[in-house]
């Protein structure tokens, strides 16, 4: 993760016995953002993770639209920022 530009839940985090994966890569990025690292959580499930490790205020962002943060990342112009635009 040191040199990563992204990660993703590891393991079934909604169950105790599968969640240490997701637990302890949140803990990296919660340690990474207090060092400056700017971090953003995107999607629905990657939301509720952190929220169910109580660390959802310790990234920079939290999206809960993974589809949209994604085409974000992609460069593709969101319909709503279109829609904006064209007003």
């Amino acid at each position: 993760m040191a040199q990563g530009k992204n990660c993703d839940p590891m393991g079934v985090f909604e169950m105790d016995n599968f969640a240490n994966g997701t637990r302890e890569m949140a803990r990296i990025l919660a340690r990474v953002t207090e060092g400056g690292a700017m971090t953003i959580a995107g999607g629905g499930d990657t939301a509720a993770a952190l929220a169910g490790f109580g660390l959802e205020k310790a990234v920079r962002h939290v999206s809960t639209g993974g589809g949209a943060s994604l085409e974000f990342l992609e460069g593709k112009v969101l319909p709503g920022v279109a829609a904006l635009t064209s007003a």
